[in-house]
């Protein structure tokens, strides 16, 4: 007799189901006193934004007088450029 191509029945026993008692609780959690820990060059840079105040004051200042050239085209392009720079940290 010849035996049939394909999947053939497995012969597999099944034990004995043991059950299992109620569940326990999850053990709690404490918490722990945070450490205090001096701040890291990244939180003390983080706290403030990295301004040249002497320099934003000079620039000010140049528009006051309109000394300083504003070029509406200059400022729109590095707006768009800035947004596709955003949107490319965007997650899809």
């Amino acid at each position: 007799m010849v035996d049939s191509i394909g999947p053939r029945p497995l012969d597999r026993k099944v034990g004995g189901v043991t059950r299992v008692g109620t569940v326990s609780a999850p053990p709690t959690v404490t918490k722990q006193p945070q450490a205090v820990q001096a701040p890291t060059v990244a939180a003390r840079l983080s706290a403030s934004a990295p301004v040249d105040i002497a320099r934003v004051e000079k620039i000010k200042q140049a528009i006051a007088k309109g000394d300083y050239p504003l070029s509406p085209t200059t400022i729109a392009d590095a707006l768009v450029a800035a947004r596709y720079e955003w949107m490319s940290h965007d997650e899809a």
